[in-house]
């Protein structure tokens, strides 16, 4: 199985829900990879970028995909609340990601854009 996602360096490396064949780290490409870096391989390998950098969502909105990007913006949390929040919505996110090039998700909702 190939991976389908890039988690961004900024989002937790050792997470359950990420412990499978579909994801790939930026750790695992490049520790010290740069946006524009982390840009190209993933538009390259097809992959969603998953991640808490605004950077990544303000440049596929003038963009076309891929990659897609799911972007986290939920501030500073504990681990565990983080946890429970992706396993909550992981599912609906992932739906969204596949139709919008753009999943934004908040504490409280997710948005997504085209």
């Amino acid at each position: 199985m190939s991976p389908e996602y890039l988690i961004d360096v900024n989002l937790p490396y050792y997470f359950s829900v990420w412990n499978t064949a579909k994801f790939i780290h930026q750790l695992d490409i490049g520790r010290t990879a740069k946006d524009s870096d982390i840009w190209s391989y993933a538009k390259t390998s097809q992959l969603t970028v998953v991640t808490k950098d605004s950077d990544f969502a303000t440049r596929i909105l003038v963009s076309s995909p891929p990659p897609r990007v799911i972007h986290f913006r939920i501030g500073n949390i504990s681990m565990k609340a983080f946890h429970a929040l992706i396993s909550q919505v992981w599912d609906e996110v992932t739906e969204l990601s596949r139709s919008y090039k753009l999943v934004v998700v908040f504490n409280d909702k997710i948005e997504a854009f085209n």
